[in-house]
């Protein structure tokens, strides 16, 4: 049978920047095994699978795969998803939508507006607040495996920290845009560095000089998530969340982060992150997107 398939570039207003992202349209049928084959054909950092849901309350159930494993939560593959039915229920009229999506995490809550026929703005509450799954990584390992000095491995009170909101994370402030900007994993070492997690990551982060707000440009590169580096990558900016709780001298109220990414790739992104912060914990994070329709298609194999 066939089965209709959209790809969309996510947190962007742009086709062509972002980050790329397939999604298979009514998946039913599909196994584990036929649906990781498909993501590695399309080869982009995440592939999505719509299914109708099982709780009729909810829009759809989702799944979601890079090219070598399955994810139980990504943030841009949630943002272009909620776009792309949103635009769908819609028929491209202007408008507003809130819906639910199952993921292997949870129900994950999602507010739409539509833009035009074919591109809108998501965002969505996190399923499960940032944690710390243990303690960052030596400064002098993380220099090693990111080819930088160990001089150039933190900023300001920013250390490096474990943090997951679902996916886990090695999180590595450096300590300038040109730090970041040459910042590579090398095989063995980035390797051995992260080798306690299940799909070493790392997120490397600096603070943007001179912006108004806060304001971060970020890489993240993912080797065992089968992504050598990804253009913008919304699991991570929420687990990011985790880190500026522990670093940044936040009070409470709500805070408005935005995260660049994908700026050295050449398909620059922004993510939107809010925190909500009382009695000095983390009660909710949101992130937020824009999103574009790239191309329609059908799988006929």
């Amino acid at each position: 049978m066939t089965r209709r398939y959209v790809t969309l570039d996510v947190f962007t207003r742009r086709a062509f920047a972002g980050n790329p992202l397939a999604v298979v349209l009514e998946a039913e049928g599909l196994d584990t095994d036929a649906m990781q084959t498909i993501a590695k054909e399309f080869n982009l950092s995440e592939t999505v699978f719509v299914f109708s849901p099982e709780d009729p309350r909810q829009r759809a159930d989702i799944r979601i795969f890079t090219p070598t494993r399955e994810l139980p939560f990504a943030g841009h593959p949630t943002v272009g998803t909620a776009v792309l039915l949103a635009l769908l229920d819609q028929d491209g009229e202007p408008g507003a939508a809130a819906f639910g999506l199952k993921e292997k995490v949870g129900i994950v809550p999602c507010a739409v507006e539509v833009q035009g026929e074919r591109e809108g703005r998501a965002r969505f509450k996190l399923p499960r607040l940032p944690f710390s799954w243990g303690d960052g990584k030596e400064t002098s390992d993380c220099a090693w495996a990111l080819g930088l000095d160990p001089t150039e491995i933190g900023f300001e009170r920013h250390v490096p920290s474990r943090h997951s909101a679902g996916v886990a994370y090695d999180l590595v402030p450096v300590s300038s845009l040109d730090a970041l900007a040459r910042a590579r994993p090398h095989a063995e070492a980035f390797d051995r560095t992260f080798a306690d997690s299940d799909h070493p990551a790392a997120y490397v982060y600096t603070r943007l000089p001179a912006a108004e707000g806060i304001r971060f440009r970020a890489r993240m590169f993912g080797p065992g998530m089968g992504v050598l580096e990804d253009p913008a990558t919304g699991s991570a900016a929420a687990a990011f969340a985790g880190a500026l709780m522990q670093c940044e001298p936040l009070g409470d109220g709500d805070h408005d982060v935005v995260i660049e990414q994908g700026v050295e790739m050449g398909r620059p992104s922004e993510i939107a992150l809010q925190l909500t912060i009382k009695g000095g914990a983390l009660v909710s994070a949101e992130i937020g997107g824009h999103a574009v329709v790239v191309s329609r298609g059908e799988l006929v194999a």
